[in-house]
């Protein structure tokens, strides 16, 4: 593509909820805007859990510019305080404001690289006033590459889903294995997935609110007709608490501490056990065809049919290579962002609203926001996105006062602390209370504990609820 006369547009990459909101504040500011999105419709990742509900209500995931947009469309607002789904949420809000945004949103178009003009990262000279090129491949293979005055990298965490090899690496054994694995929650109303974990034995890896969904889905399952033999292995790296299942009650957003207590439900009517303490290290086949995890430790689990890793996801920073990024050296966010989110020092789902400074790099022009913002880290909810985005429009736009004005107050996760990613020793409810003073080094005994009326109460003190 060549180079256009005008003044290029700022470029935001993916169609999601973040994207989008971007795209909307920055069209409300009148600045040029296109959006490249990698799937053939808005949301694509999205649409990808169209099966899981959020915990957050319509009033908590639309933005108020994106609305504006939409209102002379004769768009309906869903009922506020009512719980979509992804595909919810895809159909009713998202896809619609693509629509409205019209020729601005580019589909089938995936981002391959992003640079300056003439300029790779090395290079000084004049640097800060050449434009951004971003290149991108398009559904039919052809290349093309636009010009832009700011990058606002909305592209998220989908597709690059953590492994469960305790390390970061996939455990050995893993890839040969992935017939028997998968990185999703299971959308278990599909009938050739339900015949996948009907009357099997499956193993969940994970802690965060992914498990919470996965071991409630697998208890429906057990109870349901055709599930008989259903059952759930909860593999914990950390020990067990009563804070393990989020902030029930407490937590301000209601469902989301709701899903924790279906989790604490499930496993305490016997449809699942936990393994605490355990470290995946290789991913090993029975005689018969099933999957043995074996920790760092040497212990050996019982074969699984099944193994459904649920361990984070964790940004795609490849096609940023030539842009000079600041990011921490933990959670790959932006680092004045990081010790906001760190699950190494605290474990608050309160973070404080922050925008275009937080999210600043040494690249000026750039922006990581949304799930990549987070690198990561755990916790991010859809309102922190919309602000940021209302934050980084002001900026591209100039308007630096808007921009550094704060117009969020973000809900309580309930489960406060800083216990880190590990702890000590397994904790339970009457030590819980001395938990929260950092990580721990060593990790807890390996345990097979069946969970029962005698699980922890729900109290606050350990590791995020998105970590595992």
């Amino acid at each position: 593509m060549s180079a256009s006369t005008t003044a290029p547009p700022a470029v935001v990459i993916g169609a999601g909820p973040t994207g989008l909101a971007a795209a909307a504040h920055l069209t409300a500011r009148g600045q040029a805007v296109l959006v490249l999105e990698t799937g053939p419709r808005a949301a694509h990742a999205v649409r990808g859990w169209a099966h899981v509900r959020l915990f957050s209500t319509w009033a908590e995931l639309t933005d108020p510019a994106a609305e504006e947009l939409l209102a002379p469309t004769g768009w309906t607002r869903p009922d506020p305080a009512a719980y979509p789904t992804g595909g919810d949420w895809a159909e009713r809000y998202l896809q619609p404001l693509a629509d409205v945004l019209g020729d601005a949103v580019r589909y089938g178009a995936t981002v391959t690289g992003v640079s300056r003009v003439g300029r790779d990262r090395i290079v000084d000279a004049d640097r800060e006033r050449q434009p951004f090129t971003v290149d991108y491949v398009l559904a039919d293979g052809r290349e093309e590459r636009v010009l832009a005055s700011a990058v606002i990298d909305a592209s998220g965490t989908w597709t690059l889903p953590s492994p469960a090899g305790a390390n970061g690496l996939p455990a050995l054994g893993e890839r040969a294995a992935r017939d028997r694995i998968a990185y999703r929650v299971p959308d278990l109303d599909d009938p050739s997935v339900r015949a996948r974990y009907a009357g099997k034995r499956t193993a969940v890896i994970g802690s965060g609110a992914s498990a919470f969904t996965a071991l409630a889905a697998l208890a429906d399952l057990a109870e349901a007709d055709g599930g008989t033999g259903t059952h759930a292995v909860w593999v914990l790296r950390r020990g067990l608490s009563g804070s393990t299942f989020g902030g029930g009650t407490a937590d301000q957003l209601p469902a989301r501490g709701a899903l924790g207590l279906a989790a604490k439900a499930a496993v305490d009517d016997g449809h699942a056990d936990a393994v605490t303490g355990f470290r995946t290290d290789a991913v090993e086949r029975a005689a018969d065809g099933r999957v043995v995890l074996v920790g760092d430790d040497g212990r050996r689990l019982d074969p699984v049919d099944e193994v459904v890793v649920l361990t984070g996801l964790r940004p795609d920073l490849s096609f940023l290579s030539e842009l000079r990024l600041g990011l921490d050296e933990r959670l790959q966010a932006p680092v004045a962002l990081a010790p906001l989110i760190d699950p190494n020092q605290h474990s608050c789902g309160t973070i404080y609203p922050h925008g275009h400074r937080e999210l600043a790099h040494p690249e000026s022009g750039v922006y990581l926001v949304g799930m990549k913002s987070y690198g990561r880290a755990p916790t991010f909810l859809a309102m922190t996105g919309y602000e940021q985005v209302r934050s980084v429009a002001a900026a591209v736009a100039g308007d630096l006062e808007a921009a550094d004005r704060v117009e969020l107050t973000l809900p309580d996760t309930g489960v406060c602390g800083g216990a880190g990613l590990y702890d000590e020793a397994d904790i339970d409810a009457d030590a819980n209370a001395n938990a929260g003073q950092g990580g721990g080094c060593c990790a807890p005994t390996p345990r097979l504990v069946q969970l029962g009326v005698g699980a922890p109460a729900a109290v606050a003190q350990e590791g995020p609820a998105g970590c595992c």
